[in-house]
């Protein structure tokens, strides 16, 4: 695959503190990377340093690709969908003959081509959203950078607009790097995630390998994998929710802590020798001090911590 930006060693500062440090990314024409991190990790730091809308303090990068961002405010002009779009596509210089193609050509690609006349005040949080996408899109940059293109959104709208942009975004001749909410979103669209933590790079790769066989405890932690197991011999076993289920054949005992109601049952928090987890219940779920038996299945295990 071809590499249209490279950056080595990204150190940056904000505020007079640094944010992030030694991020080495390249994207490649045809994948989709997602930038995965908690609240302050330095992921929108990051795509403003590649953006070129901040400079780094150290480091090395080269772009050999035109770059388009959208970043997660995305106002929107008193005018058509269509025209907002056609604005972006002049400032960018296109000509004005090939602009409305363009333009009604993005807004399709996103499911918004019905949204062409309508202005921007009467547009939901959704179709805005789908608007702001398709400026970035009808650019045709060999790299785009997304800034959290999904938040704020219900999680209907963001459901039908992660399928709709999983598709749109998919081109053989363009690179993307997304910074992305919650690892949900990474699998709906990524081939490739890095982690950040503390502004430092915590784990690269592949989505699946990343996402399912984390690199550390600490990325583990972020990603999901909230029950935490001491093991005999030294080590700990870390496991999602998923990985644990109610079975009254299950070969590991349990006292209910605490019931979290979600939709359609409960997350309960469990106690058990050397640790505790959470595990998906039904609506008849026991109650705290209630002792359940488990069956648990996956999880990653770091042999020591």
């Amino acid at each position: 695959m071809t590499t249209l930006l490279e950056a080595r060693g990204l150190t940056a500062r904000r505020g007079g503190r640094e944010v992030l440090r030694g991020v080495d990314l390249e994207l490649r024409a045809g994948e989709v990377v997602a930038i995965l991190g908690p609240n302050g990790a330095g992921k929108s730091t990051l795509l403003a340093v590649l953006a070129g809308l901040l400079p780094a303090t150290c480091g090395a990068m080269e772009r050999r690709a035109r770059v388009a961002t959208a970043l997660q405010a995305g106002a929107l002009a008193d005018r058509s969908a269509l025209a907002n779009v056609e604005a972006a596509l002049r400032w960018w210089g296109v000509p004005r003959a090939a602009r409305r193609h363009r333009a009604e050509a993005a807004l399709a690609a996103l499911g918004a081509g019905h949204l062409a006349a309508r202005r921007a005040v009467a547009l939901s949080g959704g179709e805005a959203r789908r608007v702001h996408l398709a400026r970035a899109l009808a650019l045709e940059a060999g790299v785009l950078l997304l800034d959290e293109p999904f938040s704020g959104l219900d999680a209907p709208a963001r459901a039908d607009l992660l399928e709709d942009a999983g598709a749109a975004l998919a081109h053989p001749g363009r690179a993307v790097a997304v910074v992305l909410h919650d690892r949900a979103e990474a699998w709906a669209l990524a081939d490739r995630v890095l982690v950040l933590l503390g502004g430092r790079p915590a784990a690269a790769g592949p989505t699946r390998e990343v996402l399912e066989r984390p690199a550390t405890p600490e990325v583990a932690a972020f990603l999901g994998f909230s029950g935490r197991l001491e093991l005999h011999g030294g080590g700990v076993r870390m496991l999602r929710p998923s990985h644990a289920a109610l079975d009254p054949a299950g070969d590991v005992e349990a006292t209910v802590v605490r019931r979290i109601p979600v939709e359609e049952g409960f997350r309960l928090e469990l106690a058990l020798p050397g640790g505790r987890l959470h595990a998906p219940a039904p609506l008849d779920a026991p109650g705290p001090g209630d002792v359940v038996r488990l069956r648990l299945t996956g999880g990653v295990t770091f042999p020591h911590i």
